[in-house]
């Protein structure tokens, strides 16, 4: 369906846009017969009002509830959002759900909309129909006509990458932990891209239970000859989970394995040897997104920008659980 905007309503009416305009924002500077034209106009070719008129009017964010892996991220992100809201003066309504009626609710009542995480192929459906501006924090599908906002997980991949074959390391694992996720997908991507492009690196990946499957894997993967001196953990939960393993085993961490992260949360730093990582910018991440939907919301409304990504880059923080890589692998 087309979008009807002034430009089409002022061609219906034979009025200029500046008439069109100042009628439908309820504006004085037109008679009441052209305002009552431009309302029958309006509501014969089906268009939608911009709800930005009001600043105060609220914005949604909608979390999709079912992720225990990024919970802090999540609180992060909320953090950035009502932070910004708070500069710019807008009201935020929360919701954390996946219910397609709900998230449904949100955008009929709503200037906007945030969505973070993984949500459905309906609830995504609802939102576009409705009309309302929106912005994804979550993945989308390729060129898909969304305003997205998310972190650099290729990047991170190929950073830490150069980052332990500059220490020296041949022989990598990434650890994937539970299939499924695409943002470890492309950190690991990312990994493989320098692992490849630097050549004689030894790269190999870990899938297991994420409770209790971590000394079974790295046990069959030594078992088929591989020997990593250096692991890239696909976040940092998967990364304590390691440490704690290989300190139990006997392993002295980084002189005989390195261990890296990625998220740079809480936990990094309450682990000894401090955790070496990648943080992602969750809090800025959430201003940002706000900020990209007021823009949104803002726009004239025979405006079509093209959809947009922003992407934040990560930090690599390096502390002690990372270091050159030994002279002889230690085995289990």
């Amino acid at each position: 369906m087309t979008k009807v905007t002034l430009e089409i309503i002022a061609r219906h009416t034979g009025l200029s846009k500046f008439a069109v305009s100042r009628s439908l924002s309820g504006k004085d500077g037109v008679s009441a017969e052209t305002r009552r034209r431009v309302e029958a106009a309006a509501l014969e070719l089906g268009y939608r009002r911009s709800r930005s008129a009001d600043p105060q009017s609220e914005i949604g964010i909608v979390f999709h509830d079912v992720d225990i892996i990024n919970s802090e991220l999540r609180h992060m992100i909320q953090d950035g959002v009502q932070r910004e809201a708070h500069r710019t003066g807008r009201q935020i309504r929360l919701q954390w759900t996946h219910d397609v009626e709900r998230v449904a609710e949100m955008a009929e009542t709503s200037a906007g909309l945030i969505l973070v995480g993984p949500h459905e192929k309906a609830t995504l459906d609802i939102v576009r129909a409705s009309g309302v501006p929106a912005v994804r924090m979550g993945w989308v599908d390729p060129l898909e006509a969304a305003d997205h906002v998310g972190g650099t997980d290729h990047e991170a991949g190929a950073a830490v990458g150069d980052y332990l074959i500059g220490l020296g390391h041949r022989s990598i694992a990434f650890i994937h932990g539970m299939p499924g996720y695409r943002g470890r997908l492309e950190r690991y991507y990312g990994l493989r891209e320098r692992v490849e492009a630097h050549g004689g690196i030894e790269l190999n990946q870990m899938w297991f239970d994420e409770n209790d499957g971590f000394v079974p894997a790295l046990r069959d993967l030594q078992a088929k000859g591989a020997t990593p001196t250096a692991l890239f953990c696909a976040h940092d939960g998967l990364a304590l989970t390691a440490v704690s393993a290989l300190l139990a085993l006997g392993y002295r961490i980084p002189e005989d394995m390195s261990v890296v992260g990625f998220g740079d949360f809480s936990a990094a730093t309450q682990i000894a040897p401090n955790l070496t990582t990648v943080k992602v910018h969750g809090v800025e991440m959430g201003e940002v997104a706000l900020r990209l939907l007021i823009e949104r919301i803002n726009a004239e409304s025979e405006s079509l920008l093209p959809a947009r990504r922003v992407l934040l880059a990560s930090t690599f923080v390096e502390r002690r659980s990372s270091g050159p890589a030994p002279s002889k692998p230690k085995l289990l």
